[in-house]
């Protein structure tokens, strides 16, 4: 069914138990926040959202190693102030245990490696969706198809508080467009090359039809198509979410926005 569609979904894979100490751990985290005024970036799957708040912030590019904070439109009081972020990145230690582990033994990854991180809050009071796009526009490698996202529900995700909506298939037709970075000295630090196709509604399904509990977990496709609608509901919608690159026989676009360092290469899933 994944090679198939791009997606599975997994419900129950993890317990409530390891689903609360997820919780537990980013709100530890939360209470430490302290993010600059200069640093209070954007997160945004726009193109022009993401060149204005994202490519322009080296707080944004050097976040691979480091545990950073992003924010919603709208979030912030008169004085700068905000509650709660959007996303946290660089939390790549969260993903790895023994379910993880197993994820990519049952996908015969060789040689996994974590490229990237968050937890995503998706909170009831903001109406923010996220557009219809493809992992790979953002993690691109050579070959294709060496990206797998994992999408964990850490609070039960339906259509009225945001879950995910997929277009099966989609992953066959390749992509279209890239977010890469700009020559150094260049404002903003990235650029979009290439286009971005048009979607209809009618093409995606929801991964809710029968509502996707806590603990369940969603496999992505680097290049499949899929989008979350904005949390109308009364309910936040957590989730943690990483993406895991086949190192094996596998380049990493030195283009990417996002580049392992010295001091923090992309760590590998199994030890």
């Amino acid at each position: 069914v994944f090679h198939e569609d791009g997606f599975l979904v997994l419900e129950e894979f993890f317990t409530t138990e390891e689903c609360d100490a997820m919780r537990e751990q980013i709100h530890k985290i939360i209470a430490k926040m302290d993010v600059p005024p200069h640093c209070r970036t954007e997160f945004s799957t726009s193109e022009e959202e993401q060149l204005k708040a994202q490519g322009s912030a080296d707080y944004f590019l050097t976040s691979g190693d480091k545990i950073r904070f992003f924010f919603e439109k709208g979030v912030f009081d008169e004085k700068g102030k905000s509650y709660l972020p959007s996303a946290v990145m660089g939390l790549g230690w969260m993903g790895r245990n023994i379910s993880s582990l197993l994820v990519g033994r049952k996908l015969a990854l060789e040689k996994p490696v974590v490229v990237q991180s968050m937890y995503i809050f998706k909170v009831q009071c903001l109406l923010v969706s996220v557009r219809p796009h493809q992992d790979a526009t953002f993690l691109y490698t050579e070959p294709l198809g060496r990206v797998l996202g994992l999408w964990i529900a850490l609070e039960n995700a339906t259509q009225e508080n945001g879950c995910l909506w997929f277009i099966p298939g989609s992953h066959t037709n390749g992509i279209t467009r890239r977010m890469v970075r700009a020559p150094p000295g260049t404002i903003p630090c990235t650029q979009f090359v290439g286009s971005e196709r048009t979607y209809q509604d009618s093409q995606f399904i929801p991964t809710s039809v029968c509502l996707f509990q806590t603990g369940g977990l969603i496999l992505i496709h680097g290049e499949v198509v899929h989008k979350s609608e904005l949390n109308s509901s009364e309910r936040s919608r957590h989730v943690y979410t990483f993406h895991l690159m086949e190192a094996k026989d596998t380049s990493w676009s030195k283009e990417n926005w996002l580049q392992p360092t010295p001091e923090l290469p992309f760590p590998p899933l199994y030890t």
